[in-house]
This record gives structure tokens, sequence and C-alpha cells, in this order.
């Protein structure tokens, strides 16, 4: 006589299951390094993708009100005051007037679009860039003087000597954000330790000082 009631269905084999885990695992895991590797070749590229750095005006334009020092070279950086690759900029140019003390008079140019707040361009960079010995601060009202100097990128750095012509103009880092030995601040020692360099051109990697997006004060600037 055959037993009465409902059947259980029988559960899958242990070996079967842990197999369909192993599986699951391994199509998560290969997702989440394939959005990693994607994540760190776009900030890589970012990184190493410099901004329009000139052509720079080849002879100090004479309407500029930055001061050109007439008994040495004068550096020029100009900088976008919400630039986040800017503090690596800033550092270079510490250490290198570190490096050539009394050798030149430095600036730092500081954007500040037309319509933006009072002070909206005296962020920590200012203050950054203020501390350094021997550097002068100047807010750039529409970006006035970097258009004189046919400045579009921040942290584009120029040398001029003191009867105005220039002698170098470009970045002084390797990467956006990134400090560091690098061609920029390596031209600009032997220029004014030597008196002359092999490259016075670098490319420049920092934020557009007037693309739409960066004139905005409520934003962060962007490539």
């Amino acid at each position: 006589m055959k037993a009465s009631g409902t059947t259980t269905p029988l559960a899958p084999a242990p070996a079967v299951a842990q197999r369909k885990v192993s599986v699951g695992m391994v199509i998560e895991l290969m997702l989440w390094l394939a959005v990693v590797c994607g994540a760190t070749l776009l900030m890589s590229r970012y990184s190493n993708t410099p901004g329009n750095g000139g052509p720079a005006t080849v002879v100090w334009p004479k309407e500029s009100q930055i001061l050109l020092d007439s008994r040495r070279p004068t550096l020029v950086m100009f900088a976008h005051p919400h630039c986040p690759c800017t503090r690596a900029s800033l550092g270079e140019l510490e250490r290198l007037l570190a490096e050539v003390p009394g050798r030149l008079s430095a600036c730092v140019v500081f954007l500040k679009p037309l319509g933006t707040c009072a002070d909206w361009e005296k962020t920590d960079l200012w203050r950054k860039a203020a501390s350094i010995p021997g550097v002068s601060v100047y807010a750039d009202n529409a970006g006035s003087e970097a258009r004189r100097f046919h400045s579009q990128t921040s942290g584009q750095t120029l040398l001029y000597n003191a009867s105005g012509s220039l002698r170098f103009q470009g970045g002084i880092t390797f990467a956006r954000g990134h400090a560091g030995d690098n061609p920029g601040r390596t031209a600009l020692q032997e220029l004014l330790l030597e008196g002359h360099s092999n490259q016075v051109k670098t490319p420049v990697f920092g934020c557009a000082l007037f693309e739409a997006q960066c004139q905005k004060g409520d934003i962060l600037c962007k490539p």
C-alpha cells in the first residue's frame, strides 16, 4: 500500500549550489574590476591631458598693471582660485624660489570673473601663494591680465627678462595636481642659474581660465 501525502522537493545537491554561488561571485568580481580599471584609465587620462598653454605674448604688454622688474627676470603665474590642480603648481613655484633665492621677481595672478562676489578669488590657494616668500599676489579682474599675456590655463607660468622679452612659457608640474621634478621647473632653474636652457616651452596641466563653467563662483572649474 502506497503512502499518501505531498511530496517534498529535493534540495539541490551541495556541490551544485556551491558552484552557482562561485559563478555569481566571479561575475561580480569581474564587473567590479572592470569599473575600477575604467575609472583608473579615465583619471590617468585626465591627469595627463594638458590644457591650452598659449602661445604667450613675446614682449611684456605695456598696458599691464603688473610690475616688470627692471633689474632681474620677472616670473608670472596665472591661476584660477578654485582649481585644485593649481596647488601643485604653487608648491613647485615655492620650491623653485627656494632653489634660486634672489634671482627673480615672482607674482601669482588670480582670476576674478565679472559678477563674482567680493573676495571670491581669496581662497586657500590665494593664501598659499601669499605665504610664499618673495611672491606678490594680484587679483585679475575680468581676466584682463590673463588676456593681455594670452594665458588660458591655470598654472601657466611665464618668465620675462629685465627688458621684457619672453624667455619661458609653460607649466611647472608633470601632470594635473602632481608635484615633483619636472621639465618646466628644470628649465627655469637653468635659465636663472646658467642663462640658457634647451627647453623654453612645456605643457600646462591645469583647469581652463575662461571656459564657461569656470566663470561661475559656485562650482569648481573644469578641464
